[in-house]
């Protein structure tokens, strides 16, 4: 879980939230490799002074700094689209967990075995033990198998939510009206917290 001094993204339990963090890994080298060398194109320009006639005037560097940016734009969007139907695709599941949500609390169904249903409150400030975390904590947790393949449908009531665990990589609007999908892997067993994001 992230905490108040946490600079990275949190570890994830998923394979597809490792992609996520390899995607953001990849990009973020770009993104640095970029602000350095237009940084030192920015210093050697304050600092040197010599004038080049043939700098301001020429066909050959305006191609080079048109089609250099584009390359690096598709080195950026060629995993970028990868990563989208990655999320986007959904395996046989094994397991189906129906999440709707209404204004304080959400309802879950497992409509595989016996259609259990319940409801999952927060837990008050007030009624927290010792290690809990506040808002965050609820009264009933979703309790999963680790390696198998699980799908989500999501769903409202009232207003949009966003169904969200980070370290899962899923991240799914309800909307009333709509029943959205996706599908998630859990790597490992644990607690894994996650809170409407909308």
């Amino acid at each position: 879980m992230a905490t108040w001094n946490h600079i990275l993204l949190i570890d994830s339990n998923s394979p597809l939230m490792e992609q996520l963090n390899f995607f953001h890994d990849h990009t973020l080298l770009i993104i640095t490799l970029i602000t350095i060398l237009v940084g030192y194109n920015m210093l050697s320009l304050l600092t040197n002074s010599f004038i080049n006639r043939f700098l301001l005037h020429g066909q050959l560097i305006e191609i080079i700094w048109t089609i250099l940016p584009a390359i690096i734009l598709l080195f950026i969007a060629f995993p970028s689209l990868r990563l989208l139907y990655l999320l986007d695709e959904t395996n046989k599941p094994s397991l189906t967990l129906k999440s709707i949500g209404h204004q304080w609390y959400w309802s879950y169904e497992y409509s595989d075995f016996k259609n259990i249903e319940f409801d999952s409150y927060m837990v008050p400030s007030a009624e927290l033990n010792e290690g809990d975390f506040r808002l965050l904590d609820v009264d009933n947790r979703i309790v999963l198998p680790n390696h198998t393949q699980i799908r989500l449908i999501a769903t409202a009531t009232d207003v949009i939510h966003s169904w969200t665990v980070p370290s899962l990589g899923v991240k799914i609007d309800a909307t009333p009206g709509r029943l959205n999908q996706t599908n998630f892997y859990m790597n490992r067993s644990g607690l894994f917290f996650g809170q409407c994001s909308e």
